[in-house]
């Protein structure tokens, strides 16, 4: 295979990432048709991608549907502790795709590998968290002209989108693939739920049951994430400022309350909200000695760091991904996975067989953002209907399960007024 641009950790690691590539690969089915079709088709023939996606063995089976299409793709990490290096050795050395992405990479040297991204001159970009779309509003202005259309996959960069198109400074069109109900009533779900758990159970080896468990938003993503935990034996406190989600949250039978009252009530605290600040100065000097704290949302803001640190007279890290800060007032504080990712970071993401469907969103709006070239405005638009219906027609057939259909009759009975009792 000719040389590819890259900077990554190790080639040499490339045969264990193609073993692991190959592993998700089996659970990917529609992403796997999705790609054979496209190696057919070639709807991507002489267009350049840069995707910003965590470096994951699912996000490489998206990558490789990508270039199956014809693409020429760069992918960058949209995190800097959620790189899996073998796979980003396997990327390159048996795929031919570029990558920009070591685990554990400072500041610098992330940014700069979006910077490369960029570079690449995109006609799409895929996005979680939209920085790689931060930055070419920022300092590469010039390729805006150039991009057909932009995805993102996340809550919070779709939420940073949409205030860009308010403000009127969104430069071409993005798909909110995160809106699909394909990605958001199973990966958010599902995929969080379980991966969100896994990142708290390897990285401290607590037992839950019994437990307070606190999870701070009652979206798809903090509802997965509560599910979860109380099925695994905790008692469980939701957090919430939307009214709807909160009413939802009580419904489906659990205790709902301030942060106030909480903090001093919780073993261990989740972040899923997409905001900042979700957890305090005032909260961690009320919450129990010992107690856990993670984040199961994109970004390390919604615990504030700085503030936790400043409050701190010492600090430890007596396991791999914790840290133990031990405050003025002599109790310990575990943050897990310096606030980032907890799935991600200390375990290894959502189940393949999740993501299948998640990818499956970004490979068909990818594709179909490239049809509809020249005719979508600079706003957010979600996934078309029938893009997530395909989605769920291709998950059910391999999974060997059939449904009805409906008759012409009933048909022209759900489109009509005229039929009553």
């Amino acid at each position: 295979m000719p040389s590819v641009a890259q900077d990554i950790k190790d080639l040499a690691l490339a045969e264990q990432g193609s073993r692991l590539i190959e592993w998700a690969d089996r659970e990917m089915p529609v992403l796997r048709a999705i790609r054979t079709r496209f190696e057919q088709e070639q709807p991507f023939h002489g267009l350049r991608i840069s995707a910003c996606l965590h470096v994951t063995t699912e996000t490489a089976n998206l990558m490789r549907a990508l270039k199956a299409g014809g693409a020429e793709v760069v992918l960058c990490a949209s995190n800097p502790l959620s790189t899996q290096d073998a796979v980003a050795a396997a990327l390159v050395a048996d795929y031919g795709i570029s990558v920009y992405a070591i685990n554990g990479e400072d500041d610098d040297t992330y940014y700069r590998h979006i910077v490369v991204a960029a570079d690449h001159r995109p006609h799409l970009t895929i996005d979680d968290g939209a920085d790689l779309i931060g930055i070419i509003h920022s300092t590469r202005r010039e390729l805006l002209d150039s991009v057909i259309a932009g995805l993102e996959e996340t809550t919070t960069g779709v939420l940073r989108l949409r205030a860009m198109e308010v403000d009127g400074v969104l430069g071409f069109p993005i798909i909110a693939v995160n809106e699909a109900q394909s990605k958001h009533l199973f990966d958010n779900r599902y995929g969080t739920g379980q991966s969100a758990i896994d990142g708290i159970l390897r990285a401290t080896n607590v037992l839950l049951a019994g437990s307070t468990f606190v999870v701070a938003g009652y979206g798809w993503c903090g509802r997965g994430v509560a599910e979860r935990a109380r099925g695994m034996g905790a008692q469980v406190i939701v957090l919430e400022v939307d009214p709807l989600r909160a009413l939802q949250a009580v419904m489906d039978g659990f205790r709902v309350m301030t942060a106030e009252q909480a903090v001093s009530l919780g073993d261990v605290f989740c972040t899923a909200t997409g905001c900042t600040q979700v957890l305090r100065s005032e909260h961690f000097a009320q919450m129990k000695d010992g107690a856990i704290i993670a984040n199961a949302g994109h970004f390390n803001v919604e615990i504030d760091l700085p503030a936790l640190r400043e409050q701190a007279v010492s600090m430890s890290q007596p396991r791999p991904f914790v840290e133990q800060f031990t405050l003025q007032n002599g109790r310990c504080l575990n943050l897990l996975a310096a606030g980032r990712l907890i799935n991600l970071v200390a375990a290894e993401g959502h189940p393949a067989s999740v993501m299948d469907m998640s990818f499956a969103a970004q490979a068909l709006s990818a594709e179909y953002a490239v049809r509809q070239a020249g005719t979508l405005e600079n706003r957010v638009y979600g996934v078309p209907p029938e893009l997530d219906a395909e989605i769920a027609r291709l998950k059910l057939a391999a999974l060997g399960i059939e449904i009805d259909v409906l008759s012409e009759q009933q048909q022209r009975y759900l489109k009509s007024w005229t039929e009553g009792t």
